[in-house]
């Protein structure tokens, strides 16, 4: 699918200030979408929106198609009466710039309970046909997750495959025992789904109504401690007791001699081919109704994808094996109608990479931050930029511009500075103008480069396991935004939508 020339920012919702702890989709999430609308720019570029488990990471979740309760606004429960002024006050946290998720965690869950109870007995009959809805449409998914965390939190979120074995391996037995223990805590679940599922169709809602789509991300694996895996064992290449049999990862390269060893179980495309990629028919559909448009994570895993066996301490015994290629998007295509994908295609690039991502015209990712490091034909600079693309300064898993700019070889600062015809001493700005002007259809920067933040701001490390997805933003900076800057320079890359008549 092609898209409109226009352009927008990167910032996931965690990163909103507010007296939480934890970014939320109250006020400061609208009063984002209108710096959008106000500096016409229309697109807003979030991670993925599911329940994190290990180490916070959206990319580690404990499901596919759940929602993170944890970014439900309190603000709103008290408008809605399930909340009062002073409950709320109570969970109140220090504003900074890091994002405390302990303490968020523990004031939300405690009025969560409140709300919840609150929630049940106040049930009128619009809202409770409302709720029923909402159930019987996410049932697919929905009844084994709320038992799936029912459980996990009883078992301290250990790895399904170590509880109860009965359970672990969905006895049917076992089941109605613990829907029957854990019933007050499934009701929990519930709600919270229904709550965010309200909460965030609002929020896209108001960006929708001022012209923002929002870009959602879809990450290709799955966690293995996940209710996906645990309820369609099927799906996945683990054994008949839940252990992981092939996992995921990607081989040694120029970054890493052993290769990066992520541990997602593979999928079982055979089986997934056979039920006509149903679970993933749903999971697309459940993407497309909640976001705009999607950025798939690791595309090239659906051309080829490396394998290695779950013993293995790193990746470097593993295998490349085809993967499904246009058998799958055909499928996806014909299920779901048009395909609004960014295809996240970095790495080391093949040619069934390209003619995958190029038969239904996906756009790629370019990412200015790594132009610098060849020569005049390297892919990354603007001016090989194909139409069809998809502009970066950098990505949430990138430093900052001025980050990577004051820590970058020399060589590739000159290269920098020789390009832009600049001393260097704005690179943000000079990144962003670049995107701006680029060919590229689509030009996306993340939040820290408009407000000038070197890497202490930075998002995330790949390949390490604490320390990330921490950081916020405080309303000074927010104010101190330059938008009349931003407003020229889109105007300037002629990035401005006209609504349509």
């Amino acid at each position: 699918m092609r898209f409109t020339r226009s352009c927008g920012v990167l910032v996931h919702p965690t990163s909103f200030p507010g007296k939480y702890g934890i970014g939320d989709f109250g006020y400061e999430a609208r009063t984002f979408i209108d710096f959008l609308e106000s500096t016409n720019q229309t697109i807003w570029q979030v991670l993925p929106l599911t329940p994190t488990g290990y180490g916070n990471s959206p990319y580690a979740s404990y499901s596919a198609f759940a929602g993170n309760a944890y970014l439900i606004s309190l603000d709103l429960l008290v408008e809605k009466g399930l909340l009062t002024k002073i409950e709320v006050q109570e969970a109140e946290l220090p504003s900074g710039v890091i994002v405390d998720y302990d303490g968020a965690f523990k004031n939300k869950d405690k009025l969560f309970k409140v709300a919840s109870e609150r929630f049940y007995k106040k049930l009128e009959k619009e809202e409770e046909k409302n709720f029923k809805a909402f159930k019987k449409e996410n049932k697919h998914w929905l009844d084994d997750y709320v038992l799936f965390m029912a459980c996990g939190l009883h078992y301290g979120m250990q790895p399904w495959n170590t509880w109860d074995k009965d359970l672990a391996t969905r006895k049917p037995e076992a089941l109605k025992k613990y829907k029957k223990k854990f019933k007050e805590q499934i009701q929990i679940q519930y709600w919270l789904q229904y709550e965010f599922s309200n909460q965030w169709m609002s929020l896209k809602q108001y960006a929708n109504d001022r012209g923002i789509r929002v870009v959602g991300d879809i990450p290709i694996f799955v966690d293995h401690n996940s209710s996906d895996v645990w309820a369609n064992p099927q799906y996945f290449e683990v054994d008949e007791f839940g252990n992981r049999t092939l996992v995921a990862g990607v081989p040694p390269d120029y970054f890493s001699e052993t290769g990066q060893l992520w541990g997602n179980p593979q999928y079982n495309w055979k089986k997934l081919e056979e039920d006509n990629y149903s679970w993933w028919v749903d999971r697309f559909k459940q993407m497309f109704k909640t976001c705009d448009a999607i950025r798939v994570d690791h595309f090239r895993g659906f051309d080829a994808y490396w394998e290695v066996s779950a013993g293995e301490e790193t990746a470097i015994n593993g295998r490349w094996v085809d993967g499904p290629g246009e058998k799958f998007f055909d499928t996806i295509l014909r299920e779901c109608g048009e395909l609004p994908i960014i295809a996240e295609d970095l790495g080391f690039v093949t040619k069934g990479v390209e003619r995958l991502r190029d038969k239904y015209e996906f756009p790629g990712m370019k990412i200015i931050q790594f132009a610098f490091d060849a020569d005049s034909k390297n892919s990354f600079l603007p001016h090989n930029y194909p139409q069809n693309s998809v502009a970066y300064s950098v990505t949430h898993d990138n430093d900052t511009s001025i980050g990577w700019y004051n820590s970058a070889p020399d060589h590739e600062k000159h290269m920098v500075r020789t390009y832009t015809r600049t001393d260097g001493k704005e690179i943000n700005w000079e990144f962003i103008r670049l995107g701006m002007l680029s060919v590229a259809d689509q030009a996306i920067f993340p939040l820290q480069d408009y407000m000038n933040l070197d890497g202490a701001h930075r998002m995330n490390f790949p390949g390490t396991s604490s320390g990330n997805w921490l950081w916020r933003y405080n309303r000074e900076m927010f104010e101190n935004l330059d938008t009349d800057r931003i407003r020229f320079l889109v105007d300037q890359g002629n990035r401005k939508v006209e609504p349509k008549t």
